[in-house]
């Protein structure tokens, strides 16, 4: 049964994924962008906080998504910690947007 939950994770993160492509596209984006040195730690992430950084260390407007596709958090991160207390153990996908470059990741929390 565990291996099913995981393989309906995965599958799900594939389509939001798509889904997060197919609306750049459509917006005008037709290349991959993605912001130079991001790094998402610790993931997965038990204490109630993840940071997130990257080359540039600009402000960040961070959106994050359940498996279902319904916002649970959104925020500008002027620094470096996330505080995610508030999200129950799950998976998450995580979408980053700094300046005018956007990127998806997958966050498990625990």
């Amino acid at each position: 049964m565990k291996n099913y939950y995981y393989l309906f994770m995965v599958f799900v993160f594939l389509c939001l994924s798509n889904t997060a492509q197919a609306q750049m596209q459509n917006s005008g984006i037709t290349s991959p962008q993605h912001i130079d040195g991001l790094s998402i730690f610790p993931n997965p992430a038990s204490n109630g906080k993840v940071f997130i950084i990257s080359k540039s260390n600009l402000p960040k407007t961070i959106e994050i998504y359940n498996v279902l596709g319904k916002k649970v958090l959104s925020e500008t991160l002027f620094g470096k910690a996330l505080d995610i207390s508030k999200l129950t153990p799950s998976v998450y996908i995580l979408k980053i947007k700094e300046q005018n470059v956007s990127a998806t990741r997958k966050l498990v929390v625990k």
